[in-house]
């Protein structure tokens, strides 16, 4: 597995950022697009506004129509082998990846700018189906910077500190369906809402 950190952007670099590819075989990547189109997957819910990608989690609920974060189904079976990898990519324990999200990309799907919510801290993402161009922008006086990161099929990137806290990423909407599967961690506030402080 080669790993590309910091500088996946030539030399520019993204603090927080790193990434690899070929994390899996073709053969685990198929399986996995199996079991993410066997869930009960539903629209993505905006407050009230319906999304084109079409998602399930596992672990932790956030419901984006009334900020609640509540607990949810547990990690199935079939995605702790993946959990582990994500893990060990990343440096953590398997089980402090408490939420798994899995979403599926139609032709025409994509999402939007945004920071991961403060209820989790580390973001771990495995990216199936077709390549896909994850976008990162900064807001400074006069516009953003701005950085762009092509995932592989098969790839793994993991969002922690800068990359994590002070950008926003997105997916531009693609012609091509594509799957990605992310793990989260819960923070020090996700751990307090958690358990009940």
């Amino acid at each position: 597995m080669a790993v590309i950190a910091p500088d996946l952007f030539g030399g520019i670099g993204l603090p927080g950022l790193h990434y690899a590819e070929s994390l899996i075989d073709s053969r685990e990547e198929a399986g996995l697009i199996a079991r993410i189109d066997g869930e009960q997957l539903q629209p993505f819910r905006f407050q009230g506004w319906l999304g084109k990608r079409l998602t399930t989690s596992f672990g932790w609920r956030y419901d984006f129509d009334d900020a609640s974060f509540a607990a949810g189904t547990p990690l199935p079976e079939w995605l702790l082998p993946l959990r582990d990898k994500a893990a060990t990519f990343a440096g953590l324990a398997p089980d402090a990846l408490a939420h798994a999200l899995l979403i599926r990309y139609d032709p025409g799907a994509g999402i939007g700018w945004h920071r991961d919510r403060p209820v989790f801290e580390h973001v771990i993402g495995v990216s199936l189906g077709n390549p896909a161009t994850l976008r990162f922008r900064r807001r400074r006086p006069g516009g953003f910077d701005r950085f762009a990161a092509a995932l592989a099929p098969r790839s793994i990137y993991h969002l922690a500190g800068e990359a994590r806290h002070d950008w926003e990423h997105s997916i531009a909407p693609m012609a091509v369906p594509r799957w990605s599967i992310t793990f989260r961690s819960l923070s020090d506030k996700g751990r307090a809402v958690s358990s009940g402080s």
